[in-house]
């Protein structure tokens, strides 16, 4: 059985979708944490991306959301053509670059079959 994936550094589930909450996805609050999840579990079915995952201590930006997604496309050897996903970032050109990302390397795949 596959899992759900929350990946977001401030928010709950139930913050984003309204009818669920924590208990149905892992949530995974750092492009380290979705790494190490990921590698460890295998790929989930369905993952929910924020963008914007905060700083470090001194105060330079963590890896995002896209980083998360560019690892998925570029350093694994996942088959993402029946990845679902959905980009909840509040930050309008970040979720458009994973939207891009993500939906161009499904058509790509599927090409390729």
């Amino acid at each position: 059985m596959g899992y759900k994936l929350f990946l977001d550094d401030l928010r709950t589930v139930n913050m984003v979708y309204k009818n669920l909450t924590d208990a149905d996805f892992i949530i995974v609050r750092s492009y380290t944490d979705f790494v190490a999840y990921i590698s460890e579990n295998g790929l989930p079915e369905f993952i929910s991306f924020d963008n914007d995952l905060g700083e470090d201590e001194s105060q330079s930006l963590l890896p995002d959301g896209y980083a998360c997604a560019k690892w998925l496309v570029y350093d694994r050897e996942f088959d993402l053509k029946d990845l679902q996903f959905y980009v909840h970032s509040a930050n309008p050109v970040a979720k458009l670059q994973i939207e891009s990302l993500l939906n161009n390397y499904q058509k790509f795949l599927t090409s390729e079959e």
